[in-house]
C-alpha cells in the first residue's frame, strides 16, 4: 500500500487513477494510453513543485516514510548468499536489530542493520527498529566474527533511538550501547556504515562507527528527533520544523560539518520514489568505498577510525 506525507497528497488520486488504468483497463487502448500519458506530464509536475526546494523538516518527514526500503530490503537487494544469526546468546534475539554474513560482489561480508518492518504487525513486532540491549549484544556478536575472520563489515542505520522502555534499563541499555561503540573502534576490518532512514541518539550510533560514513540523501542522523527537541526546548512538540532547522540533522549539513563522508543520491522525491534506482545507487556507493578501505592494513583501519571520531567537534576561535 502507497502512503503519501501530508505535502505529497497532490500526487495520490494521480497515482491512483494510473493504478487502477494499469490494473483494469487495456493499456494499448488510445483512450486510455492518452489519459496515461497526461496524468504522468501532470505527476512531473507536481512533483517538481513538491520536491524541488525540499526543507530541513520534510526531509526529516521522508526519512521516517513508512514506503521507504529497509536494511532487510538493501540486503536482499544488493548482497547475495545471505545467511541470518539470530541471538545474543545471553538473553534472546532482538528482531529489531537484524544481522548475518552475505556476499558483495565477491567479497564475504557481514551486515547488520535496524529493522522497523513494513505494516503494524511487523512494525510492533521489530519494535519499530528500536533495539534492546539484546541487539546491540547480537550486533558485536555478528562483528566479532567478521573480525576474527577478517570480513568487512556493513551497517545500516534506521532507528528513532534504542529502546527506553524499564526491561531495555534493566538489562543494562546504556553499557551495552556503549559497549558497541567502545567494541567498534577495536575492530581492524573495514567498517562501511550507510545511514539510510533515522539516524536517532545512541541508538544509531551504537552500529554507526565507522571508517566511512555514507548517507542516503532525504536521512537524517541527529542526537533527538525534531519533534523531541521542540518539546524539550519549547515545551511544544508542534514547532519541530523550527526544530530540523536548528538540529541541522540532513546529509548536506552534516557533510558540511564532516560528521559523514559521502551522500548517496536519492531518486528525484525520494527513496520510496523508486526502489530499483535507490539500490543501484547504494550499491555503486558501497562498491567504491569498499575497495578503498580493503587496501588498508588492519592497524591503519582502527587508526583511520579513532582519528575520524576525535576530529568531530573540534573547532578554532579566531582572536
Amino acid at each position: 500500500m502507497r502512503y503519501y506525507l501530508d505535502f505529497e497528497k497532490k500526487l495520490e488520486p494521480l497515482e491512483r487513477r494510473i493504478s487502477e488504468i494499469e490494473r483494469f483497463y487495456d493499456t494499448d487502448d488510445p483512450h486510455y494510453s492518452k489519459e496515461i500519458q497526461y496524468l504522468q506530464k501532470k505527476i512531473s509536475k507536481f512533483e517538481k513543485e513538491i520536491y524541488g526546494e525540499l526543507t530541513n523538516w520534510q526531509r526529516s518527514q521522508l526519512s521516517r516514510h513508512l514506503n521507504r526500503p529497509h536494511s532487510l530490503d538493501y540486503i536482499h537487494n544488493i548482497f547475495t548468499d545471505f545467511i541470518e544469526l539470530h541471538g545474543d546468546r545471553k538473553y534472546k534475539d532482538d528482531p529489531a536489530v537484524v544481522g548475518g554474513f552475505a556476499d558483495f560482489e565477491g567479497t564475504k561480508v557481514a551486515v547488520v542493520g535496524h529493522q522497523k518492518g513494513k505494516d503494524v504487525r511487523e512494525m510492533a513486532h521489530r519494535n519499530f527498529g528500536m533495539a534492546h540491549p539484546d541487539g546491540y549484544r547480537k550486533a558485536m556478536r555478528i562483528m566479532d566474527m567478521a573480525n576474527r575472520w577478517q570480513k568487512p563489515i556493513i551497517t545500516f542505520i534506521d532507528t528513532p533511538g534504542a529502546f527506553p522502555g524499564v526491561g531495555a534499563e534493566e538489562r543494562g541499555q546504556a553499557e551495552a550501547i556503549a559497549s558497541s561503540i567502545y567494541f567498534m573502534f577495536s575492530l581492524t576490518v573495514p567498517i562501511i556504515t550507510i545511514v539510510i532512514g533515522e539516524g536517532g541518539s545512541g541508538g544509531a550510533l551504537g552500529i554507526g562507527v565507522g571508517n566511512k560514513i555514507l548517507m542516503m540523501e532525504n536521512a537524517t542522523y541527529s542526537v533527538i528527533s525534531p519533534e523531541g527537541c521542540a518539546a524539550i526546548l519549547w515545551r511544544d512538540g508542534s514547532k519541530g520544523p523550527l526544530a530540523a532547522d536548528a538540529l541541522k540533522p540532513t546529509s548536506y549539513d552534516l557533510l558540511k560539518l564532516n560528521v559523514i563522508d559521502e551522500i548517496i543520491k536519492e531518486p528525484f522525491g525520494g527513496a520510496h520514489r523508486d526502489w530499483g534506482q535507490t539500490f543501484r545507487n547504494v550499491k555503486n556507493a558501497l562498491s567504491s568505498n569498499l575497495q578503498v578501505l580493503l587496501n588498508e592494513k588492519p592497524e591503519d583501519l582502527k587508526a583511520m577510525r579513532y582519528d575520524k571520531f576525535r576530529k568531530m567537534g573540534v573547532f578554532e576561535e579566531n582572536k
